[in-house]
């Protein structure tokens, strides 16, 4: 159990005993008003990392001095580009690489993976989620469900929290699971609930779906690269996840995908194919007739967005760098620091994160005073997440937030209505 004190002094000696301190110099940070920002959304929108700049020139001087050859001379052949990221990103979600691949954006990999694995039928067709769902998911749930010939008033089954609550308790997850699994045919679940920033237990939910024979998939949006994942382990049937919060790899970047190895050579499920899955050594031959590659791979569409791509590969090599078992023992660390700090300065502000349900985020329920709270936070230089109706949510990322950031956010809160 960790023992803080607010202060200056301890927050810098918590800093110098800091083994990933050193990661802070490797990102660039934004100012707010005229100062270098305490910068508390990397649940939104991750720093750039310096490596970037040059990361991007690599492949810039490639095309322009092979042209088209690129594809496969160079420094990284861009024929093969997705495969540069499959092992370290595959570590960030605890994958075999051939079932990872990036591609695309997040909400269009959703649907690609809906394709495949949402299969409803006349008695099986309902999709069991969480209740306040991001939107993007809300909505190609609604869709989805909508193409098949069914009504999402019927067909999706939300799960809230009980009156006067704020997070999802796990055996109300498991008794829906239980009452409706007759009618079933997929559970799709963030790995952590952007709002309140309550973290799922994946292993659970999916061991409980797979009881019945659902299919289980999860939105890692705010989990990639944020908790521990174990994907394969878990034996999740898939998983898509952003690469532009936690992961760092620029605004709309690219998305990653998990397919289960259990699928991985099965040319007979439902897909939407395009030309860059299917199966590479005949891929230039431009023959009739969809072989998928083997692996996520076969889920691709099109060619790689090289210079997107080129971004989340600097990023990823932070993190092989850094680990995710370290980051995630410092995120716990620093979030219950922050969780100190807030209790010390601002009692009266409710945390609704659950404690032991959590990555490095902190959801902060506001009253009516809110909004003041938030603009009082960037006249102080530090730069936080406000979501509709009344929640400033901070986000301590372990890569670039120090515990003097933390204590500076105590600071500004000891002022606020001063």
């Amino acid at each position: 159990m960790n023992t803080f004190e607010n202060s200056e002094n301890f927050a810098n000696q918590l800093d110098e005993s800091d083994s990933l301190s050193h990661f802070r110099n490797e990102f660039l940070f934004p100012q707010l008003k005229g100062k270098q920002a305490i910068y508390l959304t990397g649940n939104s929108l991750g720093l750039q990392p310096k490596s970037v700049r040059d990361a991007l020139d690599v492949e810039l001087k490639d095309w322009e001095h092979f042209g088209v050859d690129g594809h496969f001379s160079g420094t990284n052949p861009w024929f093969h580009y997705h495969k540069f990221l499959n092992e370290k990103a595959a570590k960030i979600v605890g994958a075999l690489p051939h079932e990872v691949v990036v591609m695309n954006n997040l909400t269009v990999n959703l649907h690609l993976m809906m394709v495949s694995f949402y299969r409803p039928s006349k008695e099986k067709y309902k999709i069991i989620m969480e209740a306040g769902a991001f939107p993007s998911d809300q909505y190609a749930m609604e869709s989805q469900v909508r193409f098949h010939g069914f009504d999402p008033e019927d067909a999706i089954i939300e799960i809230a929290p009980r009156k006067g609550e704020h997070n999802l308790r796990m055996e109300d997850i498991l008794e829906t699971i239980d009452k409706n699994a007759d009618k079933t045919a997929l559970i799709m679940f963030s790995g952590v609930q952007y709002y309140t920033g309550q973290a799922f237990d994946i292993q659970k939910i999916t061991s409980k779906g797979h009881e019945y024979g659902i299919t289980v998939g999860f939105d890692l949006a705010h989990a990639a690269g944020n908790i521990l994942l174990d994907l394969h382990q878990w034996d999740v049937d898939f998983a898509v996840w952003c690469g532009y919060k936690y992961l760092n790899s620029g605004p709309g970047g690219v998305s990653g995908v998990f397919v289960h190895d259990r699928f991985a050579n099965r040319p007979d499920l439902p897909r939407f194919a395009g030309w860059w899955g299917h199966k590479e050594s005949e891929r230039f031959l431009m023959k009739k007739g969809y072989i998928p590659e083997f692996g996520a791979a076969g889920w691709q569409l099109s060619n790689a967005p090289v210079l997107t791509m080129a971004v989340h590969k600097a990023s990823l090599e932070i993190f092989n760098k850094a680990g995710m078992q370290a980051l995630v023992e410092k995120s716990k660390k620093i979030t219950s620091y922050l969780e100190y700090i807030l209790k010390s300065t601002a009692p009266e502000l409710n945390i609704i994160t659950p404690a032991l349900e959590r990555g490095s985020q902190l959801s902060i329920l506001t009253n009516d005073n809110g909004k003041k709270l938030f603009n009082h936070l960037e006249m102080n230089h530090i730069l936080a997440d406000w979501r509709e109706p009344n929640v400033i949510r901070m986000a301590p990322v372990p890569l670039y937030t120090s515990y003097k950031d933390v204590y500076c956010v105590g600071l500004a809160l000891s002022t606020f209505g001063k």
